[in-house]
Order: structure tokens, then sequence, then C-alpha cells
């Protein structure tokens, strides 16, 4: 929590010395009224007051105090708002290491049924595009609300070829934040799923960094194991066996060069969950607001309640 005037909460100082201060009044009353008669008459010049209950009106004056004091130095907490009109683009990694059946159904199946999972998670109102990449880039669909379209060329793609995220990236980048612009840009994120090291094309770090200075967080999604093994049959038959691990390392840079978030999926079930949760996740955004007027309320309602018990009590505001 951070506040608009910090300066005013010096004035909490006067909490404990007015603790003191009623003590010490308490005391002296309370001698002064034995000093006036002597214990046999004392229920008749002095009646019993109510006891340690005869705090409670003082204490909830005292926390009124301390809330007001917190309310005028203008509290501000950080509070999860929804974005209207984001934009989210899917990068999918569609090379050949997405043939692997480390996964339950293997990557590619897991990928599309994940990516299926996303869609129907996010608000209706969210624009999602498709970008589909091995060594070369395609731009399957632009973002849009109708997440139908987007299914249908989920639904299409087939592994095959080397990996260029950083290309990915680009793409994706000049989709959301095309240079012709005009006006203030609408919020945007980017998910790249990738199980394999970019072999191709653009670094993707420096393409990170842009994202970050034009405001589009990039989540990265690692999918696969490292213990991931391609195997393709050669022409006379035999069997190559290739290692394909996902690129953690790099993935979990980007998502954080980007402010984004990196995932590891090891499994569908995995892979499911975290779309799930980027689902939900991508069009929020953090953000500090100024709450004020909870304080504020809170004040006013134990003034209230310190006078209300103070009646009761004593038969008087204390």
């Amino acid at each position: 929590m951070t506040f608009v005037a910090p300066l005013i909460l010096i004035g909490l100082v006067l909490v404990p010395l007015a603790i003191w201060a009623y003590v010490r009044h308490d005391v002296v009353r309370r001698r002064s009224s034995e000093a006036f008669a002597t214990a046999p008459l004392m229920p008749a010049v002095a009646p019993r007051r109510a006891g340690a209950a005869r705090h409670i009106g003082p204490v909830l004056y005292l926390l009124a105090f301390t809330l007001l004091l917190i309310a005028i130095a203008r509290p501000k907490a950080e509070a999860t708002v929804k974005v209207n009109q984001a934009s989210v683009m899917l990068v999918t990694d569609r090379s050949g290491s997405m043939n692997a059946q480390d996964v339950s159904g293997g990557r590619m199946a897991a990928a599309k049924k994940a990516g299926n999972t996303f869609l129907s998670m996010v608000p209706d109102d969210v624009r999602v595009g498709l970008i589909a990449f091995s060594h070369q880039v395609q731009l399957l669909q632009s973002p849009t609300v109708d997440r139908d379209a987007v299914k249908v060329q989920l639904d299409r793609l087939k592994p095959g070829g080397s990996t260029a995220a950083g290309d990915a990236l680009a793409r994706a980048m000049a989709v959301l934040r095309p240079e012709d612009a005009k006006g203030k840009p609408a919020p945007a994120a980017i998910i790249l799923l990738s199980d394999g090291e970019s072999v191709r094309g653009q670094d993707p770090i420096p393409i990170a960094q842009d994202a970050k200075k034009a405001g589009v967080k990039i989540y990265t999604v690692a999918l696969g194991t490292d213990q991931g093994v391609l195997r393709t049959e050669k022409p006379d038959g035999t069997v190559r066996e290739q290692r394909v691990p996902p690129d953690k390392s790099t993935l979990a840079q980007i998502a954080s060069v980007s402010g984004g978030e990196f995932f590891d999926a090891p499994d569908a079930a995995a892979l499911d969950r975290v779309y799930e949760t980027l689902g939900k996740q991508v069009a929020e955004r953090k953000e500090m607001r100024e709450v004020t007027g909870m304080f504020a309320g809170g004040s006013l309602i134990l003034l209230v309640l310190g006078a209300g018990a103070s009646m009761a009590l004593l038969g008087r505001l204390p």
C-alpha cells in the first residue's frame, strides 16, 4: 500500500500519546473518587462504573481517529481491473519437434486442445488472433472476437520444419502495434508456445525488449519434457531419434524481459491448466487505486459504534 500524502501519517504519533493521556486521566479520576469518600460511602457518592467495559467507547474512538488519519493520507492499493477491447495473439510453434509423443496424444494435439481451452475461457470482448511458425511464419487469423474462426485455423495446424520464434514474435508485434497506427493503442498481449530452441531468424530477446516498451506482455509456455524424443523414419527404413527438449531458459528470459510470465507445461494436463489461467488473466491488469473511501467509511462506523457503546454503558458520551 502507498499513500498520496504520506506526511499525514506523522499524526499517528498522537495515538500512543492519547492512550497515555486516557490511562493517566482514568487513574487520577479513580484516585480522586477514593479520596472523596470512604469505602462504605462509595456506592452512594460515586456509583460503580461499567468496569472494563467503560473503555470500549474510547477504544473505538481511538481506532476511528487512526483510520481517519490514514484516509486523509489517501492510501492506494493494487487492484485487478478488467481490460476492455484487448487483443491477444496466440503464437504457436508448429515445427517438426511438435510431432514428439512425450505429451499424451502428442505435442501438437495437446497444443490444439489447450488453444481451444483458452478460447473458451477468455472474455467475449477480447480479440484473439493466431500465428503459427516453424522456419516460416504464418498469420492465420488477425485478432477477432469470432472464436470459431480462430478454432478452424488452430485445428488445421500440422507440424514440420525448424523453429524461428523471433520472427514469429516480430510478426505478432507488427499486427498488434502497426507502425501507421494512430491514437492510443489498445491493450495487447502475446502468448508464445514453443517446444524447442529457436534456430532460425531473429533473436527473440530484442523483440521482447521492444514489446515491453510498447506495453505488450509476452506470456511464454514451454511444452514438453527434457526427455522428449522425435522419431523419424529414414528412406532406408531405419528410425532416427533426436532429443527435442524445450528451451525453457530462453522462454523464461523472453517473458521476464517483456514483463510477462513463463509457464512450464510438461504434459497435456499442465498445458490445459496454463491456458485456462491465461484465458482469465490476459484481459486483466494490475493498477494502483485510491482506497480513501474504505478507510473513511470504517472511521465513521467506528465513531458511531463508540458513541453507541458509551451511551449504552455509561449513559453519556465519554
